[in-house]
């Protein structure tokens, strides 16, 4: 059985700092040491990604997401290895529930890029996500509990599983009468928009549910060519293109960005969906603004964008059933 492509490009990108901070002509003196935290959660980040990245720049808004950096080393009071409390709201091996009418399925603990910032990088995979073994589990737990309307698979990407393991998941959820709603969480049409293969197409567009992707581009520069041609053909295959960023110091917080962002996304058919406050994970610290800097820009784009494109700028706290508004943030 030939490998599709998008796996050949998964397996042919940067594992090792080295060898990204020499393709983009930057000196290793330029960046922080990142032996400790390379070895804590190892660097990976595909080509295609890495060939938007400004060369010589060590401040390049997308380097910054994905390059370890000693500052992850540190512990500040208030950062935790499970900041939105995932271990609370497990309900069976890969299965989450937070929110009412909803249940979020961890599909893998696989990525095709390891953003530096994310609140799972610590979270324990192992046995802990819905393997083939837990499916039964899973849609038992579904048929239990007829409130549940909406699946949202997360990860991991769930777009790391090969197209015909996705498509028996989602048939096996469409014979639930009472499920309604699919939700994908992906980066995978960000950064490897050659995973939109024809065969995910086809899935998407068999589906009966009425389902939405939620795409996770940070920057502006992510939204290249090729990612604007990938999620055409999604939204072509009748799903609703959404996006969440993440608030990051050095890489978008300023009002132009962030506009850009917005405005950008739009052009290509999606909608600013969430803006995320950072999420408190221990590695992340450096990425933090305080909440005066984000009331802030709030208020800058309250006045620069018009309402649709406005994402909502919102703090997921462990424990609270909803996302909260950025007025909920502690100074």
């Amino acid at each position: 059985m030939q490998t599709p492509g998008w796996q050949k490009e998964l397996a042919e990108g940067f594992s090792r700092v080295a060898e990204l901070l020499a393709y983009l002509q930057i000196e290793p003196s330029a960046v922080t040491d990142h032996s400790r935290a390379n070895a804590q959660f190892p660097l990976r980040v595909p080509r295609e990604f890495a060939a938007l990245m400004t060369k010589g720049d060590p401040r390049d808004p997308l380097l910054l997401q994905v390059l370890p950096s000693a500052h992850e080393m540190a512990r500040p009071a208030g950062f935790t290895i499970d900041p939105v409390g995932d271990g609370e709201a497990k309900q069976r091996p890969g299965l989450l529930q937070k929110y009412h009418g909803r249940i979020l399925i961890i599909a893998t603990g696989a990525c095709a890029v390891h953003c530096r910032y994310c609140f799972r990088r610590h979270y324990p995979y192992t046995g802990a996500t819905a393997s083939d073994s837990q499916w039964d589990v899973i849609l038992d737990y579904l048929r239990a509990n007829p409130q549940i309307e909406e699946v949202i698979l997360s990860g991991g990407d769930p777009l790391m599983m090969h197209d015909g393991k996705l498509g028996r998941w989602l048939r096996q959820l469409e014979g639930l009468p009472q499920i309604a709603r699919l939700r994908i969480h992906t980066r995978l049409p960000v950064v490897l928009p050659q995973r939109i293969t024809e065969e995910l197409l086809a899935t998407l567009e068999a589906c009966r549910l009425n389902t939405a992707m939620v795409i996770h581009a940070n920057h502006p520069s992510e939204l290249s060519a090729g990612v604007a041609v990938a999620l055409a053909a999604v939204r072509g295959a009748g799903v609703t293109l959404l996006n969440q960023s993440v608030l990051l110091r050095g890489v978008n917080d300023s009002c132009d960005t962030l506009v850009r962002l917005s405005t950008r996304l739009f052009e290509i058919g999606v909608l600013p969906y969430y803006l995320h406050l950072l999420d408190r994970v221990e590695g992340a610290a450096h990425f933090e603004l305080d909440a005066a800097a984000c009331r802030s820009l709030q208020r800058q784009l309250l006045t620069r964008l018009p309402g649709y494109l406005m994402p909502r700028m919102v703090r997921e706290t462990a424990g609270v059933p909803y996302k909260k508004s950025i007025d909920g943030c502690p100074d």
